[in-house]
């Protein structure tokens, strides 16, 4: 139950025919749900005509049957959930993002976030572009556009832009008559693609989704990845493969990816029984019974447990029902939410000594209200065990840590921590073990977040709210948000 947020998901489908593809990205954005839940969009392709809903809520709750009923039979669609890493929260900065210009429209969705961002809006500005989101997502839309303007085809186009983009970026686009999936040279986050029994092409960023609207896993693509769907079939450009070291963000082992997905080859179900064995052999304890915070801690508690021999028990129960934009009535505190959202199983913790498997530490209020819970529910010592190593630099590529005054390991000793959150012992997954968590030798990640070591070069302007000079933000400022 991370303080931590990963930026969005993202979807795309090329039909040999014209088909009910809305409903095939509802399935799919529901099974990226995890991966943002602050809004989301679809946009069809019918006779190279884009029909395009989006707004704030979950997938659930923006399309309805009405509104998806309204939705043409198309042979392209792509789809995005997002969780804002840049720009405000609101329905202006709901993707997928649709452009129009001299040489056709253009969709497009975006999971990761620029280091450079910054820099390129104000070139395009000072050129007279006019921005109408927060997002940097908008930023690679221009950047592309551009491109387009002056070059045959979007394919052409996107390999152009890519020499100007830092950072991390899976994106679709749509074009008239293309689908195209983009991986950055780094390959900060996964997307992969599959085919259908009638020969659509389906993109996503986990393969969960492909899962979820009956698509055969074919590969993920390689980091600097382009590859272009079309009435021709699937191609496949590697221009901007090798350029870079393969930097993928281990976080999306650790909490990010939903654990009946494969990344990069690897399952992530078994990354997080391996991060949960190397903690039990890094950090081992006397203890009754191994629990896990749900959902991402779960895995690791089992791991944990089978290394340990210590029993694994069912430690809370989780509220389903609760998503992100849940306010409770009347003002209540935060220790309230976290009591409705999570509830401990007293018969397993009661009277005994427990070993609290979480994914991370970000800002330690979670955690802290959690131990409270298990405390009040009996348990006689808490020992806390986490599957990532401790916080303590910013990260620039899709996730909403863009200052290490947040940090509680940054401003914090080992033991004041322990006193913060009043655990009995606390112990945090290694950096070398964290690298190795993925069972496939070829997974090399990005850790920067834990050692300061960035595979680009840091932005110049770092935060968050970089964009936001003059437009009102419904964003807690809250360092306990």
């Amino acid at each position: 139950m991370s303080d931590l947020h990963e930026e969005c998901g993202v979807f795309g489908v090329y039909s040999p025919q014209n088909a009910s593809l809305a409903d095939m990205a509802y399935y799919a954005l529901f099974a990226l749900q995890h991966r943002g839940q602050e809004s989301c969009g679809i946009v069809v392709n019918r006779d190279e005509k884009f029909h395009s809903y989006k707004d704030t809520g979950l997938v659930q709750d923006v399309f309805t049957h009405e509104i998806l009923a309204n939705f043409p039979e198309g042979q392209i669609a792509v789809g995005h959930v997002r969780y804002g890493t840049s720009g405000t929260t609101g329905r202006s900065n709901a993707q997928p993002i649709v452009v129009n210009h001299m040489c056709g429209n253009m969709a497009i969705a975006h999971n990761g976030n620029l280091a450079n961002s910054y820099d390129l809006r104000r070139a395009l500005e000072s050129e007279g572009s006019i921005f109408h989101t927060t997002s940097d997502t908008e930023v690679i839309a221009y950047v592309i556009t551009k491109e387009r303007l002056r070059l045959p085809s979007m394919e052409e186009a996107i390999t152009s832009a890519m020499d100007k983009l830092d950072g991390a970026y899976s994106l679709v686009v749509m074009s008239h008559d293309k689908l195209v999936a983009v991986r950055d040279p780094h390959g900060f986050r996964p997307i992969c693609y599959g085919r259908m029994a009638d020969g659509s092409w389906v993109v996503a960023s986990e393969s969960c989704a492909l899962d979820a609207v009956g698509a055969t896993f074919e590969r993920d693509l390689k980091p600097g990845e382009i590859i272009v769907f079309d009435k021709n079939g699937m191609r496949s450009i590697t221009h901007h493969c090798g350029k870079c070291p393969k930097t993928s963000c281990v976080f999306e082992f650790i909490y990010f990816a939903r654990p009946d997905s494969v990344v990069d080859g690897s399952s992530v179900h078994n990354a997080r029984l391996r991060a949960g064995a190397f903690l039990a052999l890094e950090h081992p304890v006397q203890a009754d019974v191994v629990i896990g915070v749900p959902d991402s801690g779960i895995d690791a508690a089992i791991g944990y447990a089978r290394q340990s021999g210590i029993p694994y028990g069912l430690g809370f129960i989780k509220n389903k029902y609760i998503g992100r934009t849940f306010i409770s009535p009347g003002q209540r505190s935060r220790e309230d939410k976290v009591r409705i959202m999570l509830n401990p199983v007293s018969s397993t913790v009661a009277g005994k000594r427990v070993v609290l498997i979480d994914d991370s530490i970000v800002r330690g209020t979670t955690c802290a209200r959690i131990v409270r819970l298990l405390r009040e529910a009996g348990a006689k010592e808490v020992h806390m065990r986490v599957t990532a190593p401790p916080f303590l630099y910013p990260c620039y590529y899709g996730t909403d840590i863009d200052s290490s005054d947040k940090l509680i390991a940054y401003k914090h000793t080992l033991e004041e921590i322990v006193q913060m959150i009043d655990v009995d012992s606390l112990g945090y997954l290694s950096i070398e073990n964290a690298r190795k968590i993925a069972e496939n030798s070829d997974c090399e990640f990005c850790t920067a977040c834990f050692d300061g070591l960035y595979p680009t070069e840091p932005p110049t302007h770092p935060l968050k709210h970089r964009f936001e000079s003059g437009v009102a933000s419904n964003e807690s400022e809250d360092p306990e948000e």
